[in-house]
This record gives C-alpha cells, sequence and structure tokens, in this order.
C-alpha cells in the first residue's frame, strides 16, 4: 500500500472522451486482497486492544470475506470461525477449502436461521459454542470498516470526477464517499439482485462511522447480472475481451460487472466527454 493507478485506455471509452484509470487494490495482496484488508485493518486492532484471540464471521459458500477473514486470522494470529449459509456439501468447494486450510472453523447455518444472523439471540448462541469472540458482520462492513475504506481516497494524487466500485453489503462505497471533497462523486454497481436496501445500508454505515451521512454517491442496480456469483455469457465474453484487451482478469462475482456497467454508462452518454473515472478493483 498504497495500491497503484493504472492508465486503462480503450477505443470504446476514448470515443467517448471517457478517460478511465484502475485502482488496483487487487494487488495489496493474493489473500487478503484490497478492500477486504481496509475493512479487516481497523477491526483486527480493535479485536487486540479488546484482549480477543477469535474471530466469528459470516458469509456465503463462496464468499471473499470469509477466505480473507481466514487468511488475515492465521497472519496475525487469531483463530477463526466462519459461519456459513446453508447446508454443508462435500468436498469443499475452493472458497472453504482454503478458508479451512488456513484453519478457520467452518459451521454451517440453515438458510432461515441465517436470515436472523445479527439477532442477538443468535450471536449468543455462537459464541456460547466456539467462545468468546470479535464478531465481524457479514461482508465486514461496519463503523471500522468504512473508515479503512475511507482511507482510499487520500492515496489517489490524481485528479478525477468519479469513482467506482462493486457494491456487495456497502462498506466500500459509503469510505469511498465519506473521504471524497468537492463535487467529486462516487458510484457503486451492485452485484446483487433487488438491492435496492444498499441506499439505506450506506447512509447508515456512515452514521455509524463518522457520525453523518454524505449525498454524494449512488447506487446502480442495473448490472446484477441475475443475482451473485451468477454467470451469464454476456458477462464471460465481456471478461474474456477485456483480459485480452488490457491484461487484466475481472473478478467475475464482483469488478466484472462494476466495469461492464462503466463501459456501457459511457456507450450510453451518461458521462459527458472529459469525464475522469477511476475504478477500485479489489
Amino acid at each position: 500500500m498504497p495500491s497503484p493507478l493504472q492508465d486503462l485506455r480503450d477505443e470504446r471509452l476514448e470515443r467517448r472522451g471517457v478517460h478511465l484509470r484502475l485502482k488496483r487494490d487487487d494487488l495489496i495482496s493474493s489473500e487478503v486482497p484490497g478492500n477486504k484488508w481496509r475493512k479487516l485493518r481497523h477491526n483486527l486492532q480493535a479485536a487486540r486492544e479488546q484482549g480477543c484471540t477469535r474471530l466469528l464471521t459470516f458469509g456465503g459458500a463462496y464468499s471473499n470475506h470469509i477466505r480473507a477473514t481466514a487468511a488475515a486470522g492465521r497472519r496475525r494470529g487469531f483463530d477463526t470461525v466462519g459461519v456459513i449459509r446453508g447446508e454443508e456439501h462435500l468436498p469443499l468447494n475452493d472458497s472453504l477449502a482454503f478458508a479451512a486450510g488456513c484453519g478457520m472453523t467452518l459451521t454451517y447455518l440453515d438458510r432461515t436461521t441465517y436470515r436472523r444472523k445479527t439477532e442477538p439471540a443468535v450471536v449468543a448462541a455462537l459464541v456460547r459454542q466456539f467462545g468468546p469472540s470479535y464478531v465481524l458482520p457479514e461482508g465486514g462492513s461496519n463503523g471500522l470498516a468504512v473508515r479503512g475504506t475511507a482511507e482510499l481516497v487520500g492515496e489517489i494524487t490524481t485528479e478525477f470526477d468519479v469513482i467506482c466500485c462493486a457494491t456487495g453489503t456497502g462498506g466500500t462505497l459509503a469510505g469511498i464517499a465519506a473521504g471524497l471533497s468537492g463535487p467529486k462523486q462516487a458510484l457503486g454497481f451492485a452485484v446483487l439482485n433487488g438491492a435496492q436496501y444498499l441506499d439505506a445500508e450506506v447512509r447508515r454505515l456512515q452514521q455509524e462511522a463518522f457520525g453523518t451521512a454524505t449525498a454524494n454517491w449512488t447506487v446502480d442496480f442495473g448490472f446484477s447480472f441475475g443475482g451473485y456469483a451468477k454467470r451469464t455469457t454476456v458477462l464471460d465474453d465481456f471478461v474474456l475481451d477485456f483480459g485480452e484487451r488490457h491484461g487484466v482478469t475481472l473478478d467475475r462475482v464482483y469488478e466484472a460487472k462494476m466495469m461492464y456497467g462503466i463501459f456501457a454508462r459511457a456507450e450510453a452518454g451518461d458521462f459527458p466527454p472529459g469525464t475522469r473515472i477511476i475504478a477500485v478493483l479489489s
């Protein structure tokens, strides 16, 4: 850190007068990349200060947050527990196998109970089962996480107008928007279907982190491609073409949807000529 900025020259953007740079948070670490590390950093410090030796968190079977928490816990000397949505399926997929290989204890909640994962009774039962724990929310987004993601903006030394990120739980967008000054805008691309609740969630997270909410951000709900971790031929073709053009392999769950959305919106004329965009890859 700080992660580098990379100019992206693409005739599809250039003919619309749009200049794009990539903020390569994905290069911070292969195991705890970008926004995951930014979200975890202050939480790990708080856990240490509180005398906690165990991290307990939540996620789906393909959760990047579960992977990152397991890896960060191993590096920083924390025991880790991953509470996974749904039933156990063996053999474990690559994400859960990686987490288990880092020493994470995996446990499962049926989907009905998982929807109640933030209720005190559910959390208390898990803590009784696994022992005193520093509890991280799904996706790692809380006030301390937002403070971490806000620090990204201070690393950018070039001028820009819009900064974009993929949006799952809202924590990265909340922090980036809070870190902006002047007329700059933050644009999040929702990766889940029916995620309009993110508008309220981003405001809540900003309030938790800084005591106030900003109005310099929006969420685009039009590029979820069927929902979380869903794949379509259109998106797969875009990822392959982007890799061939620019030598960057986009994560299909998050960054590919954001990048597709940026190109589609540029083609539609949503960005005035001369717009300078930064897209965060994490």
